[in-house]
């Protein structure tokens, strides 16, 4: 008998948002197959159905969630809520990413991949100061969300990017009082 695609997805969903809940508390290293089994509530061999292992799990949520970004900001210009606004989706899986357990291997993979398409950043081979300007760009934004996200959102998202922007076009002197 065939496998049923809803079941399937079910159970790797399952495996996946379990993960995403023990990463959101402690590192990868001290996380178990095991833990995320039983916390799924599903047996080891299920989770060798769907995963290699934890760090294949966690490749396959990178994936998935870049890819998604990617798919959504394919759609057309998107301004710089917009783009929050999509790394606001899928909570769970943003916790443990940009979490304090979360690797920068992840962050580097999104400006990698997915924020210099969105702003449409490209250099010349003679232009060597722009990748310095879009590094410090990048990590700045990508740096006080993280913070935004483990401050539990304490100030609303439009008051983030209005001080992104402000910070951007005043500096730091125009923002600090």
């Amino acid at each position: 008998m065939g496998k049923q695609p809803e079941k399937t997805e079910r159970t790797r969903k399952a495996f996946i948002d379990a993960f995403c809940i023990l990463y959101s508390q402690k590192p990868i290293e001290q996380i178990s197959v095991q833990e995320i089994a039983n916390k799924a509530g599903y047996n080891r061999s299920s989770f060798y159905q769907h995963f290699c292992d934890i760090y294949d799990l966690l490749n396959i949520l990178e994936n998935d969630v870049l890819d998604s970004l990617r798919k959504e900001l394919s759609k057309g210009e998107r301004s710089f809520q917009d783009i929050l606004a999509l790394f606001n989706g899928g909570e769970l899986y943003m916790d443990a990413l940009f979490g304090d357990y979360g690797g920068t291997h992840f962050i580097e993979r999104v400006k990698a991949s997915v924020l210099h398409e969105a702003y449409e950043l490209t250099t010349t081979e003679a232009d060597l100061v722009s990748p310095y300007l879009m590094e410090f760009h990048l990590s700045t934004v990508l740096s006080l969300y993280r913070l935004w996200r483990r401050r539990q959102r304490d100030i609303p998202a439009e008051d983030l990017l209005r001080l992104i922007h402000n910070l951007y076009t005043g500096g730091i002197s125009a923002v600090a009082k």
